[in-house]
């Protein structure tokens, strides 16, 4: 039936990953996602590099991005991510803690998808991680649908 879909988790708490995965597979989310654990690996895992060189993989459906990652901040990733040809249309989605309005503007200026503030509430953070899931994974027709 095709390519298998998968989605890129970067996040480099491992609380919050747990609770993303958690609650896309609540939502029946069968999709394989992989996990970054900083901004350079998901840049490597993009773009075939360092230890995924090679990988010969389809690009992942969407990204869920944080923003505070440890080596290349989340907002590079993103710049990279709409630089290159190869990745310019692939949805991204920023999840993260921060409600600063420079860090909103400067996702959507960069050609975030999405915004997607954590709730420190873990019930309502679980509830927002399913909704997106359905929408972006199920709903969403992206362009080479």
């Amino acid at each position: 039936m095709g390519k298998k879909r998968h989605l890129l988790l970067v996040e480099d708490n491992p609380d919050d990953e747990l609770l993303t995965i958690r609650a896309l597979k609540k939502k029946n989310v069968l999709n394989e996602i992989v996990v970054a654990r900083d901004g350079q690996e998901a840049l490597d895992y993009l773009f075939g590099e360092g230890r995924h060189a090679g990988r010969g993989r389809t690009p992942p459906e969407i990204v869920l991005l944080d923003l505070n990652l440890p080596k290349v901040s989340g907002l590079e990733v993103l710049r990279q991510i709409r630089a290159n040809p190869a990745t310019r249309l692939l949805p991204v989605i920023i999840l993260t803690t921060s409600d600063e309005e420079s860090d909103r503007m400067g996702s959507y200026a960069r050609g975030a998808n999405s915004y997607i503030r954590k709730p420190v509430d873990f019930g309502q953070f679980g509830e927002a991680i399913e909704q997106l899931g359905l929408y972006w994974l199920v709903l969403n027709r992206g362009p080479k649908d």
